[in-house]
């Protein structure tokens, strides 16, 4: 069984119930724990806490049986810092782009797959990773 990492875009398209998203998200999430756990990280927890006003209406929300939590292995925060150097040094001017280094070095360091709608970044700075996005899992 293969565990699958949730980034935060999917996370929010199923919470917020996004008309664009949230039908292919949460397909693929019940796929998906079908073969594996569904894992979120301190990270994916924060991005995704932001709109809420206390930790107790956030776990109300997040609180499921189909996510589990893992704490970001340190060897990721290594692996997320190198990948970020490389996209600035290419260019890449996003300043919150960070995070989702974080999220992927974690799915890079412990073998998992990766269930995004951001895909291209991902892909470019870490080939290593399974991406399941939209345009190859429609």
């Amino acid at each position: 069984m293969t565990s699958t990492l949730i980034d935060t875009n999917v996370l929010v398209d199923v919470i917020e119930s996004r008309p664009v998203w949230s039908d292919w998200a949460t397909r693929h999430l019940q796929r998906l724990s079908e073969e594996g756990d569904l894992l979120i990280n301190q990270v994916i927890y924060a991005e995704a806490s932001v709109p809420y006003l206390t930790v107790e209406d956030f776990e109300l929300v997040v609180s499921t049986a189909l996510l589990s939590r893992e704490d970001l292995p340190w060897a990721a925060g290594f692996v997320a810092a190198k990948a970020h150097k490389q996209f600035r040094a290419l260019g890449g001017q996003k300043s919150t782009a960070l995070p989702d280094f974080f999220i992927a070095a974690h799915a890079s360091v412990k073998g998992y797959r990766l269930l995004t709608r951001d895909a291209a970044r991902i892909r470019t700075y870490f080939p290593e990773v399974h991406v399941i996005a939209p345009d190859t899992h429609p």
